[in-house]
This record gives structure tokens, C-alpha cells and sequence, in this order.
């Protein structure tokens, strides 16, 4: 097995749902031992496990079920945390506190452990307590009211977009954390939350309010402020443009035989033409649509003009450049064989993450995880016939 970048940490997962195995995903990918700790009956919140969804979260763990609501798992989850780098957690606040999983309990035990908590809307605050949920975060913070056609009223994006952000955040904050722990030999306590990453991920939308002042709304396919750029229509289905800055304006209205719109003083400048962008939509859609998005996708290609077909999914994974790249991962699965799961969109050169494991069954690895700790087998029997491991 190759060395990997972060297979000297490990990593104790006590997350769910998605926003959690997001951040943890990242560490197993890249060689960390992570061990998934799960109640013993696999209760429901956990997802099911037979689904493509888990199976794809879960991959590269060991896992171990605990029940820590007694004195026993919380023994046996103190001696992991005494070996552990990084515990990650999405408790509510008020949870963790119950368990023994808040800072100061944890910094106390372990001063060299790195925390990370993902929570819905923070650690303190008035919506601390709160349960957090994707579509709850997407709508307070602010991406629903920009998503969808204007006067459509608010749609969320397809994917969990705030989970997964708030996740990737966790992961990079622990990261750095771990790096400042080399200097420093303590550990510290990394937050994000659903609602911080999705107006971080509003970007130059947020900005438009804070520093200019003005409220964005719907934009649909159009891009919010430039023109032509979005969904074009085509003999044989749609297709993306993207038009920026006067040089590639110019290459447009030569490839699609109307240089006479360069120089028209409704469609000369950026600002013009977001003034007037109905009206050179509309001119625009009849000129794409004599066209094939093969050939208009030639054409502008040749030019430098960012464009591209709107692939399904399938259509996605059939692309040659798609096949080309390693976003496909392979792993084999003890009883549902060769799976394909989504890879990292990280390269590093000389490095690749490894599908070392599939996701493993519920409590697959607590014998070996106990014997690790020092339980003799009389002893894991007794944990498991009490029904705490």
C-alpha cells in the first residue's frame, strides 16, 4: 500500500447525514485512519447503508459501534480519544455537552486532539440549539432567492450544497489546525456551520450587498451581471455560452455573422448589453438555433469562447474528457462487487488517493478496534452481550 499524506493521523468520525462524512471523507481518502463510530442497533438517522449514497460518504473506514450513552462506551471512546489527532462531531451544542464531546472536556483530556464540529447555524448564538438542515440553510441564507427564473419564486440547487461546503470548510480548517499543532504541540477546536458556508459560497452575490448596496434576484440561466452568458438554444437541444470582455463580444458576432452588434449602441458595452439583455437574448436564441451545438461548440471553441453542452448525468461519465480524469474511483465491495464511486478532484502529483476499503458494515471493525485498546476477547464478548459495543 503506497504512503499517503495524512495516514499518520487518526481520525475518530462520530458524524452523520452528510455535512460530517463530507469532512471526514477527505482524511480517509488521503490515508488517515478514521473509525466510524455508530450505535449498536444502526439506528435510523444513519442512512442506509445499501444505498449509493452511503456507499459512496462511507468508503475507506473501519467502523465501530459504541453505545456512549453508557459508562462503559464512554470508557472505551475516552481510551480512543487518548490515541486520537482529530474527532469530528455534529452534535448540537447542547448534545456534545451531554456526551463529554464539548472543548474543554476534550482539551482537558487530550491537549494535542484537534475538534471539529459542524452544526446548523453555530456553536453559540440564538439558533445554536437549532437543528440544521440543507434546504433550511440554502433558504436563510440566501441562495433560494437568487436560484431559478425570475418571478419563479425560490428553488434550491440540486445537491446539498451547504452541507457539503460546510464539510469541505471543516476539513480545511482541520488541516491547518493539525499543521499549527506541529508548531505549537496543542490542539484546537475548528467550527463551521451550514449557514456560515452558504453565504460564504454566495461570493460575489454577498458582495453586491455589502459593498454596493443592491439586493440580487433570480437570474435563471442568464449569468446575474454578464451578457451573453448563459443557456443558448440550439438546433438539437442547449448548450453554454460564455461571453466576457470586449475581444471574445467581438469573436462572437464574427462567428455567429453579425459583426454589425459589436459596434450597435445597445450592444456595444457590458453595460449596455445587460440593459438590453432580453432583447439581444432574444435576437441571439434565433441566430443559435441554425446551428448544432457540435458546430456552434467548434466554432467559439476556436475562438476561446468558453461553451459547452448540458450533459445528464450519464452523458457527464460518457465524456471523453470525464474519462480521462481520475474522478472515478473503483473499489471492491465484499458482497455487491466492483463499485464506482466519485472521486477526489484533487491531484497531487506523484500521489493518488487510494480506495484502500468499501464502506463497511455496521460495527465490521470492533473486535479489532477493542483489541487495539487492550480488550482481551472475554472482555469485547462482554461489551457485546451488554449491547454496548
Amino acid at each position: 500500500m503506497p504512503q499517503l499524506p495524512l495516514d499518520r493521523f487518526k481520525v475518530l468520525d462520530l458524524t452523520r447525514i452528510r455535512s460530517g462524512p463530507t469532512c471526514v471523507k477527505q482524511f480517509a481518502d488521503w490515508g488517515a485512519d478514521v473509525i466510524k463510530i455508530e450505535p449498536p442497533q444502526d439506528e435510523a438517522g444513519y442512512g442506509n447503508r445499501d444505498s449509493s449514497d452511503f456507499q459512496n460518504l462511507h468508503r475507506n473506514k473501519r467502523s465501530l459501534t459504541l453505545d456512549l450513552k453508557t459508562e462503559e462506551g464512554q470508557e472505551v471512546l475516552g481510551k480512543l480519544i487518548d490515541g486520537a489527532d482529530v474527532l469530528v462531531e455534529n452534535f448540537r451544542p447542547g448534545v456534545k455537552a451531554r456526551l463529554g464531546l464539548d472543548w474543554p472536556t476534550l482539551h482537558a483530556r487530550n491537549p494535542r486532539l484537534v475538534l471539529g464540529s459542524i452544526s446548523g447555524f453555530g456553536q453559540t448564538g440564538p439558533y445554536a440549539d437549532r437543528p440544521g438542515f440543507d434546504q433550511v440553510a440554502q433558504g436563510m441564507g440566501g441562495l433560494m432567492s437568487i436560484t431559478g427564473l425570475p418571478g419563479q419564486g425560490p428553488v434550491r440547487v440540486g445537491v446539498p450544497i451547504a452541507d457539503l461546503t460546510a464539510g469541505l470548510f471543516c476539513a480545511m480548517g482541520l488541516m491547518m489546525a493539525l499543521l499549527e499543532r506541529e508548531r505549537t504541540g496543542q490542539g484546537q477546536w475548528v467550527q463551521s456551520s451550514l449557514l456560515q458556508a452558504q453565504i460564504a459560497m454566495l461570493d460575489f452575490q454577498a458582495a453586491r450587498w455589502l459593498i454596493d448596496g443592491e439586493v440580487p434576484g433570480q437570474a435563471g440561466n442568464d449569468h446575474p451581471t454578464a451578457v451573453p452568458m448563459g443557456v443558448y438554444p440550439t438546433s438539437d437541444g442547449l448548450m453554454n455560452i460564455a461571453v466576457n470582455g470586449a475581444r471574445m463580444w467581438r469573436d462572437f458576432c464574427t462567428v455567429i455573422s453579425r459583426p454589425d452588434l459589436v459596434e450597435s449602441p445597445e450592444y456595444a458595452t457590458p453595460k449596455a448589453r445587460l440593459a438590453n439583455r432580453a432583447a439581444l437574448n432574444a435576437l441571439l436564441y434565433d441566430l443559435t438555433r441554425t446551428w448544432t451545438t457540435r458546430d456552434l461548440t467548434e466554432a467559439l471553441l476556436a475562438t476561446g469562447i468558453p461553451c459547452g453542452p448540458i450533459n445528464s448525468i450519464d452523458a457527464v461519465f460518457a465524456d471523453p474528457q470525464v474519462q480521462h480524469l481520475p474522478i472515478v474511483a473503483e473499489v471492491d465491495h465484499p458482497t455487491r462487487g466492483r463499485q464506482r464511486l466519485v472521486g477526489q478532484p484533487i491531484q497531487i502529483d506523484g500521489i493518488s488517493p487510494v480506495m484502500r476499503s468499501a464502506t463497511p458494515d455496521c460495527g465490521q471493525h470492533t473486535d479489532e478496534v477493542l483489541s487495539e485498546l487492550g480488550y482481551t476477547s472475554d472482555q469485547i464478548t462482554a461489551l457485546r452481550n451488554g449491547g454496548i459495543a
